[in-house]
């Protein structure tokens, strides 16, 4: 089992959510509101931390929770959906998944999902 994770422009939330949808083995997701600072080092070349240079950027962090076989299919249509190929464009974590467990019925792993 797997945990996805994509950090997205707010903008295209829409669009990869519409295409996660017509995936025929996708199970949910989860949807935060986040802030962050990407790699980018902005105008003057460098970065250096002062009050004046802290600003962070709204993003959404989408969060899916796959079985190993779907996680592939979860990922691609994520990339394709969220990419604008403007600096920005996010990024996709996948970790392996221990163990779950739906709190309602007590099912565990696949089942859980």
């Amino acid at each position: 089992m797997k945990e996805i994770k994509a950090i997205l422009q707010p903008h295209v939330v829409s669009r990869v959510v519409r295409a996660l949808h017509e995936l025929p083995q996708f199970p949910g997701f989860t949807l935060s509101d986040v802030l962050g600072q990407g790699r980018g080092r902005g105008k003057s070349g460098a970065f250096v931390i002062n009050e004046e240079s802290l600003f962070f950027q709204p993003r959404k962090m989408l969060t899916v929770f796959a079985r190993d076989e779907a996680a592939s299919g979860i990922v691609e249509t994520i990339r394709t959906h969220a990419r604008t190929g403007n600096p920005g464009d996010g990024i996709i974590v996948v970790t392996e998944v221990i163990e779950t467990i739906r709190i309602r019925s007590g099912e565990a792993q696949n089942d859980a999902l």
